[in-house]
């Protein structure tokens, strides 16, 4: 079983196709070799800092909101 978590893409490096991504006021950097076309501002699902594909982003909020009932996120974005 593997664990993807949803995440805002905050701004792409297309040299490297890459992309910085905000997570619960975290920032990381992330592969988008997975995935095409994203933007800046779309929410993608995280795994292992891989995109594996773009996600809704009232979606996301959701899923975002019940990590952090389950005490996995202190507060959603």
């Amino acid at each position: 079983m593997c664990l993807a978590i949803p995440a805002e893409v905050i701004s792409i490096d297309t040299d490297n196709d890459n992309a910085l991504v905000s997570l619960g006021g975290v920032k990381k950097q992330i592969s988008l070799t997975l995935v095409d076309n994203v933007l800046v501002g779309d929410y993608l699902l995280l795994h292992v800092g891989y995109a594996l594909n773009k996600i809704d982003p009232e979606e996301a909020q959701k899923t975002l909101e019940l990590f952090a009932e389950a005490g996995m996120l202190e507060t959603p974005q």
